[in-house]
């Protein structure tokens, strides 16, 4: 009862901010974001902050998530691929939408925590990948979605190649070192155009991976 209170509460507060659709509501509905924050910053669960993690990184906020979630469009959408597992959470409310989530991280001791996590909460229908993300996931592209959960100073083609025809993906990316823009890109025809939607700040996307 206390949970599905917490959960309410998040979603009220995110709409102080930004109006949701009702099955991107739905999703945060169905999430304990509480499974998802490190032990000393449980209290703080359902606040809409960003919250850290190991290895210098970060939980978004739930405003984030759910802006990201909603540009999205997710609406009828099988794939989506994340560049950036990190916390888990946000494949986590992407997995209550999609029928397949793929998600890659390129820091090993996240990963394998974000993947307990998926497996003790029965989510199923997310695949994890130790990989830089950067370089996607051609096993299974192309997808109808991607996602950037951390900042680009530029998409790299190979993501784009691995888009679906009429996909979109979404990605901060960095215009400075603290002005970043979530960007929105369509393909169509082959072709790839971008809309800018918002300012953003998110931690930057790394090369490599890191054990």
């Amino acid at each position: 009862m206390i949970k599905t209170r917490n959960r309410q509460n998040l979603v009220d507060e995110i709409e102080k901010h930004f109006k949701l659709d009702n099955y991107v509501k739905e999703a945060f509905l169905s999430v304990d974001r509480e499974i998802f924050v490190p032990n000393e910053f449980k209290h703080l669960s359902y606040a809409l902050e960003a919250l850290p993690l190991a290895a210098s990184q970060y939980i978004s906020s739930p405003l984030t998530v759910a802006k990201m979630t909603q540009h999205l469009e997710l609406e009828g959408v099988d794939s989506v691929l994340e560049i950036g597992c990190g916390s888990g959470y946000q494949a986590a409310i992407l997995s209550k939408i999609c029928r397949r989530v793929f998600t890659i991280e390129r820091i090993d001791e996240l990963l394998k925590v974000a993947k307990n996590r998926f497996s003790e909460h029965e989510m199923h229908n997310i695949f994890t990948r130790f990989d830089d993300g950067q370089r996607g996931w051609k096993q299974y592209a192309p997808f109808e979605r991607i996602l950037f959960s951390a900042t680009a100073k530029e998409v790299p083609a190979i993501l784009f190649e691995q888009l679906a025809e009429n996909g979109i993906l979404i990605a901060p990316i960095e215009q400075t070192k603290d002005y970043h823009i979530i960007t929105r890109y369509y393909k169509k025809k082959g072709r790839i155009s971008s809309e800018a939607i918002e300012q953003c700040l998110f931690v930057p996307v790394l090369d490599g991976t890191q054990k």
